[in-house]
C-alpha cells in the first residue's frame, strides 16, 4: 500500500490466526480481527465498540495497515479464483473504450470541453475559438502521474479569457491545490499549451474559485492547515474565505470573511457576472439551508452585509440585473421557485416571484440570453422550460424519451447553451441549443460497442410499507420471460435531496449483457419530488428509506423478475449505509450485497473529516432522541452474531477523506465475526483512491470487474460474460 509499511506487531501476532468459513469447493480463511473491551456510554446506554482500533489511519498505524494488507490478500485471492473475472474485465475494457465528451461551455470568448479518448485515466480539457476550429489541449491530467491518480478537480476562468484557475486532487482526496495558467502562452507542465504561473493555493476543500472582473485575482475558501498526521481524519472546522491576488504567495492572501465564533460554518463565494457584487453563501451542513452575505465590490471599503440571516431555506444564486439578485429558493415552495431580491429593498416582504412553484421539482436555473433556463424533474424524467425575464414561458426543450439531461449553463449575453442527454441503454449525445430559435442541434453522439436496440428501459411505481408510491427504473434485454430466474441488481441512494436519474453506464451495459436486470429505486430522502420527499427520508424518518428499498426488492420478487437468491443490492456513500442497514434488517431477502464507501458507524460519523456536515440529514448521537434513532439502524451496531448474512463485498479506499475507511473496516470486522453462513463476506480496499471522484479509468474497470465476478459466483449466473 502507498505510504504504508507492512509491519506485524508482536503484541497481536497471536490474534491473527484465521477463522475459517466453508464455501463451495473451498474455504475462506478470514484474518481474525482483534476485539477490544471498549464501551461508550450514550445518554445512559452502554454501547460496545470492539473494533475502535481500526479507526486509526493506515498511514499512522502499523496495526491497521497490516489488517488492510491481510484482508486484501484474502479478498483478491477469492476474486482471482473466479474463472469469469478476466472475460468480464476484457469486455468492460472494450465497452469503456469510446470517445467521451462533456457539453461545451463558453468562457471569455472561447469554448472549453472535456474529452476522454476511451481508456485514458483522466479526461483532458480542450479549448477552441469557435465550434468549427481545431481544438487544442489546455490541460492533460494524464501527464501528472504515472498511475493516473492525480485528477483535475475544478476550474474557473477569468472574465477576459486570459487565465484559468485549476485545481488538482491526488489519490481521490477532497483536498485541492489551486494553480493558475495563462491560457495563450507556450507549453506547460500541466500537460497542455498554456503557461502555469507560480501561484499556488493549498488546503482548499469543497469550494470553487471566483475571479474578480479585472482578472487580477480570485476568491476561494479553505480550512486551516491540518496538524501532522491529521489531514485524512481530523474534523474540518474553521472554514474561511480568502482573496488571492495573482503573483503573490498564499501567505499574503486577504481574509475576506470568517466567523471564528461559528467553527462549523462554511463559506462559498461567487462574483456576479457584471463584477459588481460578491455573494457569499454560508452553510453549516448538507441541507440546502443558507444564509447569504453580500459585499459591494465597487466600494473599496464596503463591509459585507447580511442579506439572509437564518438557516431556514435554500437561496442559490442564479444571476443578477444590477442590484436585483435572482435566487432559486424553497421559501414557501418545497418544489422550489425563482425569486428576485432587490438589494435596495432587501426585506422578505419585497421579495418578488419570477417563476412560481410548479407541479414538477425544480432542480436548477441558469440565466442565458436574457432568459431563465429552468430544469425540472417530472416523475424523475427531465423537463426543461425557457422563461423570459418576467417569468413568462417562452419555450420547452424536447427530449427523446426516458433519460437524463444535464448542462444548460452559460452567461446572460450568450445566444446558445449546451446539454447532454443519455439513458440507461442510450449513450450520451451532446447538443447545442439556440436560444433565439429554440432549435437543438446534435454535435456528437457517443459510439459504444453494443446494440442499444437490444435493451428496454421502463419506469414502474410500487407501494412502500406505509403505502407511499415510489418510482423505480428497470432495464434489461428485450424479450425476457418473467419467471423469477434473472439475476437482478437493485441500486439505491435515498439521501441529501439527491435524485437518481436514468443515466448511461458502461458497467450496467456489461451487467445486462451478462443476463442481468438493472433496477434503480428512487427512494425517499432523495430530491426526486422536492423537499417534502427529502424530509420524509431524513432524521427520525430515515427508516422510510430502508422500507422503500426493501419494498422495491419485494416488488421485483413478487413480479417474477427475480428471487431472493438471485437478487443483489448496491449503493455507495449514503447508499452504502442503505445497503448496510437493509442487509442487517432483512438478510433473508438478498443473495449478495455491495456496500461501497458507506457510512456504517452512525454513532461516530460526525467526529471525522466532513462527517459533521451530515448531521442535518442523519442527526447526531450527541442528542438523546437522535441517538436512539441512529442506534436502531446503524449497520455496525446491528450485526447479530449467529446470523447467515448474504454474500457481501464491501469496497472502500485508503485515501477516502470524506467517508473515512474506518466505517468499512469496522463493519467488515464485525460482519466476519457475526456471520455463520457459508457465503463470503469480504472487503476490497483500494490504494491511492478516495471516495470516488477522480478515480482513474484503470481502477474503475478493475473494481467493476471484481464486483461483477463476485456476483457471477454468488448469484449462480450461468453466463459470466457476453463473450
Amino acid at each position: 500500500m502507498h505510504h504504508v509499511c507492512r509491519v506485524v506487531l508482536c503484541a497481536f501476532v497471536g490474534l491473527l490466526a484465521a477463522s475459517t468459513v466453508a464455501l463451495g469447493q473451498g474455504k475462506i480463511a478470514y484474518p481474525k480481527s482483534r476485539r477490544v473491551e471498549h464501551v461508550d456510554v450514550y445518554h445512559g446506554t452502554k454501547v460496545a465498540d470492539p473494533y475502535r482500533w481500526l479507526e486509526a489511519d493506515v498511514r499512522e498505524s502499523n496495526e491497521t495497515a497490516d489488517w488492510v494488507t491481510r484482508q486484501n490478500e484474502v479478498t483478491f485471492g477469492y476474486l482471482e479464483s473466479i474463472p469469469q473475472r478476466d472475460a468480464i474485465r476484457r469486455r468492460l475494457t472494450e465497452l469503456w473504450n469510446y470517445e467521451r465528451y462533456s457539453a461545451p461551455q463558453k468562457e471569455g470568448g472561447r469554448y472549453y470541453y472535456f474529452k476522454n479518448n476511451g481508456l485514458q485515466n483522466q479526461s483532458t480539457l480542450y479549448t477552441m475559438r469557435s465550434l468549427e476550429d481545431e481544438p487544442r489541449v489546455l490541460i492533460d491530467p494524464n501527464k501528472w502521474s504515472k498511475d493516473g491518480t492525480v485528477a483535475l478537480a475544478g476550474a474557473a476562468f477569468s472574465d477576459d479569457g486570459k487565465y484559468i484557475a485549476f485545481c488538482r486532487a491526488e489519490a481521490g482526496s477532497d483536498w485541492k491545490i489551486w494553480r493558475v495558467m495563462e491560457i495563450d502562452t507556450g507549453s506547460s507542465p500541466a500537460g497542455g499549451t498554456g503557461r502555469v504561473l507560480d501561484d499556488e493555493v493549498r488546503w482548499a476543500k469543497f469550494g470553487g474559485a471566483s475571479w474578480t472582473k479585472d482578472g487580477k485575482g480570485f476568491f476561494y475558501s479553505r480550512f486551516p492547515t491540518p496538524k501532522p498526521g491529521e489531514a485524512f481524519q481530523a474534523l474540518n472546522l474553521n472554514h474561511k474565505l480568502y482573496y488571492h491576488r495573482l503573483g503573490t504567495p498564499q501567505s499574503a492572501d486577504v481574509l475576506v470573511y470568517a466567523r471564528p465564533d461559528e467553527p462549523e460554518w462554511s463559506f462559498y463565494a461567487e462574483v456576479t457576472e457584471d463584477g459588481r457584487y460578491l455573494v457569499i453563501t454560508v452553510a453549516k451542513g448538507t441541507d440546502d439551508k443558507y444564509r447569504i452575505v453580500v459585499r459591494d465590490l465597487a466600494e473599496p471599503y464596503a463591509m459585507p452585509v447580511e442579506l439572509i440571516t437564518e438557516f431556514e431555506n435554500e437561496y442559490s444564486l442564479v444571476g443578477n440585473d444590477g442590484p436585483v439578485l435572482f435566487f432559486q429558493t424553497d421559501l414557501d415552495a418545497p418544489r422550489k421557485r425563482l425569486i428576485a431580491v432587490d438589494l435596495r429593498k432587501p426585506e422578505p416582504e419585497h421579495f418578488r416571484e419570477i417563476i412560481p412553484q410548479a407541479a414538477e421539482t425544480l432542480l436548477s436555473v441558469s440565466l442565458v440570453a436574457d432568459r431563465f433556463v429552468a430544469s425540472y424533474l417530472k416523475d424523475v424524467k427531465p423537463q426543461v422550460k425557457i422563461f423570459n425575464m418576467t417569468g413568462k414561458l417562452a419555450d420547452e426543450v424536447q427530449f427523446p424519451g426516458i433519460g437524463s439531461a444535464s448542462g444548460f449553463g452559460g452567461h446572460r449575453k450568450d445566444k446558445e447553451t449546451f446539454y447532454s442527454f443519455s439513458s440507461f441503454a442510450t449513450p450520451p449525445s451532446i447538443y447545442r441549443y439556440d436560444m433565439t430559435t429554440g432549435k437543438s442541434t446534435m454535435l456528437r453522439r457517443a459510439e459504444v460497442k453494443f446494440n442499444p436496440d437490444a435493451y428496454t428501459v421502463k419506469q414502474v411505481f410500487y407501494r412502500s410499507k406505509d403505502g407511499t408510491r415510489v418510482p423505480m427504473f428497470i432495464s434489461h434485454k428485450k424479450g425476457i420471460k418473467l419467471d423469477g430466474s434473472h439475476p437482478t441488481l437493485l441500486y439505491g441512494y435515498g439521501g441529501f435531496a439527491i435524485p437518481l436519474r436514468p443515466r448511461f453506464s458502461v458497467s450496467r451495459i456489461a451487467w445486462m449483457e451478462m443476463g442481468g436486470i438493472a433496477a434503480t429505486a428512487n427512494l425517499r430522502g432523495g430530491g426526486e419530488y422536492g423537499e417534502a420527499w427529502h424530509e420524509a427520508g431524513k432524521l427520525a424518518n430515515k427508516q422510510n428509506v430502508f422500507d422503500d428499498f426493501i419494498a422495491a426488492a419485494q416488488w421485483l420478487i413478487d413480479n417474477k423478475y427475480t428471487r431472493p437468491e438471485k437478487l443483489a443490492i448496491q449503493g455507495g456513500s449514503n447508499g452504502g449505509l442503505l445497503v448496510g442497514a437493509v442487509m442487517t434488517q432483512r438478510p433473508d431477502l438478498f443473495g449478495a450485497c455491495l456496500p461501497a464507501v458507506g457510512v456504517m458507524d452512525m454513532l461516530r460519523f460526525h467526529k471525522f473529516t466532513s462527517g459533521r456536515y451530515w448531521v442535518d440529514d442523519y442527526g447526531s448521537a450527541d442528542d438523546a432522541a437522535q441517538f436512539r434513532t441512529l442506534r436502531a439502524y446503524s449497520p455496525y451496531h446491528n450485526l447479530k452474531p449467529g446470523t447467515h448474512y448474504p454474500a457481501t463485498l464491501i469496497t472502500t479506499a485508503d485515501t477516502d477523506d470524506r467517508v473515512v475507511p474506518a466505517h468499512s473496516f469496522k463493519f467488515a470486522a464485525a460482519l466476519q465475526h457475526a456471520h455463520t453462513g457459508n457465503a463470503p463476506v469480504l472487503i476490497r480496499i483500494e490504494t491511492r483512491a478516495g471516495h470516488g471522484a477522480g478515480k482513474p479509468t484503470t481502477k474503475r474497470i478493475e473494481e467493476i470487474a471484481d464486483l461483477w465476478a463476485f456476483l457471477v459466483r454468488n448469484l449462480g449466473m450461468e453466463n459470466g460474460s457476453s463473450e
